[in-house]
């Protein structure tokens, strides 16, 4: 049985053992001694890479036990999100989200995010835009112009679902260089590893991403990147903002954690603390550097809020380009 501390006695260790446990002292257990966090797409996107250094994270800081991450695709996420809320009360499992999922319940699904227990939004990074190394657009200017001439078929790319965080910001940005978003020709992949396969074996012209979802095969040299859709440049990104191209368009996701429904106000304050403790620690601020993040904490029902507008704000969006019923 778990007693909150991890100490060697004399009943079940040697000797030497017991001594030096008595000279370093005893080491108190993780506050959450087990945790699982559901990913709802297929590995080697933006919700399984945050999940994992999540995981890793809180191990590595000795915050939580064992914490293991699974992955549950369908339905664009909505299969990992009734699979949280089909776990009612179960105050291990977590869900990793975003605004993605957000999007998707107004399109083909009526279940809202907002009937799970929300925890924390984690972190917020600007979209990229991307192309292959041998890419004939060397700029964002050059992709704009093909994308504007009808003559020219265009096929851009991403990991998310329409209405998803890849899918919006080329919406968005068709608008904003006169082209109609209902004749995008947008190819979606489930997921960031089907993503930049299409976009090495020229599937697809270009794809938006998250800007720390390919930072490897970005500093590899394996994609290039025209644009970045943040207010401001990002580190260890050479592109320019949309902003400074001449476009009025500044697009950041978000990804969170949410709990199922059911588990007691002690459980999820419980929670909210180990995540409290991750975010303050120098593992935390690093993993948030390597990976391009920016930190977008906020928790409890400070962030039921946040999601609660957010929920209106996407239908509004998809329903403005025709995605979702208002």
């Amino acid at each position: 049985m778990w007693t909150g501390r991890r100490c060697l006695t004399a009943v079940t260790a040697p000797l030497a053992l017991v001594l030096a446990a008595a000279v370093v002292g005893c080491a108190p257990a993780p506050a959450v001694p087990e945790l699982r966090i559901m990913v709802p797409n297929p590995p080697g996107g933006g919700y399984d890479t945050t999940a994992r250094t999540v995981a890793a994270a809180l191990e590595e800081t000795g915050l939580a036990g064992e914490t293991g991450v699974f992955n549950v695709p369908g339905s664009a996420g909505t299969t990992g999100l009734h699979r949280l809320l089909y776990e009612e009360g179960n105050e291990q499992l977590l869900l990793q989200m975003g605004m993605g999922l957000v999007a998707r319940t107004h399109i083909n699904d009526e279940t809202p995010v907002t009937a799970a227990t929300p925890l924390a939004r984690l972190v917020e990074e600007p979209m990229v835009i991307l192309v292959p190394p041998d890419s004939p657009y060397r700029t964002f200017d050059d992709l704009a112009e093909d994308w504007r001439d009808p003559g020219v078929r265009l096929t851009l790319g991403g990991g998310s679902s329409p209405g998803g965080p890849d899918h919006l910001p080329l919406m968005l940005l068709a608008e904003e260089i006169g082209v109609d978003p209902g004749k995008v020709d947008y190819a979606w992949h489930d997921g960031g590893g089907e993503t930049l396969a299409a976009l090495l074996q020229h599937d697809v012209d270009a794809a938006a991403a998250g800007a720390g979802e390919y930072r490897q095969a970005i500093a590899a040299g394996q994609l290039r990147v025209l644009a970045v859709s943040g207010p401001e440049r990002t580190g260890g990104i050479d592109a320019p903002t949309l902003r400074e191209l001449g476009f009025d368009l500044v697009f950041m996701n978000w990804r969170g954690l949410l709990a199922p429904p059911g588990i007691s106000e002690r459980e999820r304050d419980a929670l909210i603390a180990v995540l409290d403790d991750l975010h303050a620690t120098p593992e935390w601020r690093s993993a948030l550097n390597e990976a391009h993040w920016t930190d977008a904490y906020l928790t409890g029902d400070d962030f039921g809020a946040f999601l609660a507008a957010e929920d209106r704000d996407v239908g509004d969006v998809l329903g403005r380009l025709g995605l979702a019923d208002r």
